[in-house]
């Protein structure tokens, strides 16, 4: 029933100013909407990615991803802004990126500590 709506990642955050400048000047994203409570960024493919206004909300988990086509390059470009990427055990990172079955992936925290992951298929 829902299949053919577009879906867009809804991530909650304290500082609507403070987390605008990183997903659109750290990111590299470009705000399409705002509001005083939320900006909606686009991002390839015709997706979209929301930040809203709200208390802290801390999810353990990765809550959006980037599919992105040279997992390295985005690491060392995002590294260079001053991004802190995550390192694991389970799955294993070497250099900030792990083996995910038929994929790569790296995880990174926006300010407010919201994981973001960055996800390259393999060829």
């Amino acid at each position: 029933m829902l299949g053919k709506f577009q879906v867009v990642a809804t991530i909650p955050v304290t500082d609507l100013a403070r987390a605008k400048a990183f997903y659109a000047d750290t990111l590299g994203l470009s705000a399409t909407v705002e509001t005083p409570f939320s900006i909606r960024f686009a991002c390839g493919g015709g997706s979209e990615l929301s930040i809203f206004k709200r208390g802290p909300c801390k999810a353990d988990h990765t809550l959006a991803h980037f599919e992105v086509d040279d997992i390295e390059a985005c690491v060392a470009g995002l590294r260079g802004k001053g991004v802190t990427f995550l390192e694991y055990e389970t799955p294993k990172t070497v250099n900030f990126i792990a083996e995910i079955g038929p994929a790569r992936g790296a995880w990174l925290k926006d300010p407010d500590g919201n994981i973001l992951g960055l996800r390259q298929a393999k060829t």
